[in-house]
């Protein structure tokens, strides 16, 4: 399912969005007390690297990816990660941690001055790899959930992982067309 018009009352109380398919993730806990959610982190994965059928990446969000059946799972083996959002290659949205909890998706990381980024950021994966282009379809899903992310918390900024890690990432890639993001109003 992809997100269709802004409307603030698109998230229930707890920060699900109405709209977008639910797999809970157990990758997550709460947010600090008084902690307000000012920042999206973009992101991209495929699992294994460059492949986008299947679904290793949910499986992986849910502690349900089977290690063996791929060589390169062993290099991630045991990480416990997750996000807000993951937007498929063909748009499709699925929401795996509600956006009053903090997700497990930025590591170590710092946004103007401030540590710890998933303390107050939603995470929002796409997928795909650094140097392919993302899909039209996924930009039609992406624009208007940023959209209503802004509409329903006090977001200040839009950055990608390689902005506040970037000693060690560089996604969503320079594939990633920023100027379709900036050129949304705040």
């Amino acid at each position: 399912m992809s997100v269709s018009s802004p409307d603030s009352r698109a998230f229930d109380a707890d920060g699900w969005l109405t709209n977008a398919r639910q797999i809970p993730s157990p990758n997550c806990d709460a947010r600090p007390d008084g902690v307000a959610i000012e920042l999206i982190v973009l992101h991209n994965i495929s699992l294994p690297p460059g492949v986008f059928d299947g679904d290793a990446v949910i499986d992986l969000f849910t502690n349900q990816l089977d290690w063996d059946t791929h060589p390169y799972y062993q290099a991630i083996r045991d990480i416990k990660v997750s996000a807000h959002f993951f937007i498929r290659r063909d748009g499709s949205l699925i929401q795996f941690v509600p956006c009053s909890l903090r997700a497990w998706h930025a590591g170590v990381s710092s946004w103007c001055e401030r540590e710890r980024c998933n303390d107050f950021s939603i995470g929002i994966e796409l997928e795909g790899t650094d140097d392919l282009p993302f899909t039209e379809a996924q930009y039609t899903s992406l624009l208007p959930l940023l959209q209503l992310l802004k509409q329903a918390y006090p977001i200040r900024d839009v950055v990608g992982h390689s902005e506040i890690a970037p000693e060690r990432k560089t996604d969503p890639g320079v594939c990633f067309e920023w100027e379709r993001v900036r050129g949304l109003e705040s």
